[in-house]
């Protein structure tokens, strides 16, 4: 199944997130999952690890496993390139052994200190709080983006973490509209406005935390998971399916993109078997009712400023 993007370009429904992976984990990871039957993988120059994807799908493509142009593979421009879009691009492009992306998103609205390309480290001040850069506006960034389509390094463009107000901007300055915003959205996090505004402008939602971030994020943020509602273990004893394969199959019936992460193979396979069911209006109604606007992501952990206050 996939989504139909605003330039005529498809995007699977379902597909693997890398963030947190590391190593060999990768390798075995993306193979699998290709088995599997992912043809979709959401990469980010700030996960430190596009080399080491680059490796894997290199070995997909070499063994036969799967062709390049049977994939769709997004990365992601860092807060510290903002100055820099068409060299992180490339940069990108070269650890991922790949001749072009099929999305290109910024990964977040706020432009910081540049640490040299592909660095993507996050520079703080003497005070622990993020270096922002003043001097370079998201509508720069955004053209430099366009560059990157007219160039044929990537055939779509889109932002993440974007607000409405945000959104509207990049609509407004835009000549190459954005394909995709991708954003936390989950049952605890149901953010409707934002996903129907989007989608009433012909921009795809990507949900980068669809089951809320479960342990990892309660581990990491102290974050509340959504996998333990008891409305949602209801349905999921229904259908004998798990919590997050309901959570997953609502996201997909809100005509968006989700992108589970894991490093199991056993979940890699249940994560993907979410095309046999389907939630009734008065479920999906339901687990409108459990929404707790609770955002697991807080890099203000790591950045010493609350970015969305």
């Amino acid at each position: 199944m996939a989504i139909t993007l605003n330039n005529g370009f498809k995007m699977p429904a379902v597909g693997l997130g890398v963030w947190r992976m590391e190593g060999k984990e990768i390798r075995d990871l993306i193979i699998n999952a290709i088995n599997i039957g992912y043809r979709h993988f959401d990469c980010a120059a700030d996960y430190k690890n596009e080399a080491e994807v680059g490796e894997a799908l290199a070995e997909a493509f070499s063994t036969g496993l799967v062709k390049r142009e049977d994939l769709f593979i997004t990365t992601k421009l860092w807060n510290s390139d903002h100055g820099h879009v068409v060299e992180a691009c490339k940069d990108s492009l070269k650890k991922l052994r790949l001749d072009y992306l099929d999305l290109y998103l910024v990964h977040f609205p706020v432009a910081t200190k540049h640490t040299g390309v592909g660095a993507t480290a996050s520079a703080l001040d003497e005070d622990g709080v993020l270096e922002i850069d003043t001097t370079i506006s998201l509508e720069t960034t955004w053209h430099a983006m366009e560059e990157l389509v007219s160039m044929g390094l990537v055939r779509s463009i889109g932002i993440s973490n974007y607000d409405i107000f945000l959104t509207r901007d990049c609509l407004a300055y835009s000549k190459v509209k954005p394909a995709v915003n991708q954003i936390e959205t989950h049952p605890y996090f149901q953010r409707d406005s934002l996903v129907k505004f989007c989608q009433k402008h012909g921009i795809c939602v990507t949900a980068h935390t669809p089951l809320g971030g479960a342990a990892a994020n309660s581990e990491l943020f102290g974050s509340v998971s959504c996998l333990d509602d008891p409305v949602l273990k209801n349905l999921a004893e229904k259908y004998k399916k798990t919590v997050a394969q309901v959570v997953l199959c609502w996201g997909i019936q809100r005509n968006t993109v989700v992108i589970p992460k894991t490093s199991k193979l056993e979940r890699l396979n249940e994560n993907f078997q979410v095309f046999d069911f389907e939630l009734t209006k008065e479920e999906m109604d339901l687990i409108k009712k459990v929404d707790r606007k609770h955002r697991t992501n807080q890099p203000a952990k790591f950045w010493g400023i609350d970015l969305y206050a």
